[in-house]
């Protein structure tokens, strides 16, 4: 019995939730929403424009009315972006409405795929120790998610489809 939830699929920056997003949505024949996608269609800018012209702050503020809007859809998969489940009004609203995923990675990989990126603006100027703490800190939210997928020893085809096993029989 296919579930009439969203997928949300959340996570650290760098850990796949757009592309395997992309690919989720086709298979499941389901709408696919990308919010940080979104927030540059409304805001009209870069994210990382965002982030030096305006803030964190501006970004969050930015990033809950976009997400809390498009997690009401219905037949969706939403990728929320890295620090979005953090925010307890978007982790309330995905407990209500979605089942979501958190595709978990060994932390080297992380720090591997995100160290020195430039379109990760939150983690240009962090050292590898720095991204550790954060994803140390972000680990506690990402662990209220409805399913933990550990991705490590996972191709992308194989997360696709333990998500959507998953899915199907929620």
């Amino acid at each position: 019995m296919k579930s009439n939830k969203n997928i949300v699929l959340i996570g650290m920056m760098g850990s796949g939730k757009s592309s395997i997003g992309k690919i989720l949505s086709k298979k499941l024949k389901l709408t696919f929403i990308d919010i940080d996608q979104k927030i540059e269609e409304s805001e009209n800018s870069k994210i990382s424009e965002i982030f030096s012209k305006y803030g964190e702050h501006y970004f969050r503020k930015i990033e809950e009315k976009i997400s809390l809007k498009y997690l009401n859809s219905e037949n969706s998969v939403i990728s929320l972006g890295g620090g979005g489940f953090i925010n307890a009004s978007i982790r309330k609203m995905c407990k209500k409405n979605c089942l979501s995923f958190w595709l978990d990675w060994k932390n080297e990989t992380i720090v591997e795929r995100i160290f020195k990126s430039k379109k990760r603006p939150l983690a240009i100027n962090l050292t590898k120790g720095q991204i550790n703490n954060l994803i140390k800190e972000r680990s506690k939210f990402y662990s209220l998610s409805n399913h933990r997928i550990n991705c490590n020893k996972l191709d992308k085809v194989e997360i696709i489809n333990k998500i959507s096993d998953i899915y199907e029989y929620e």
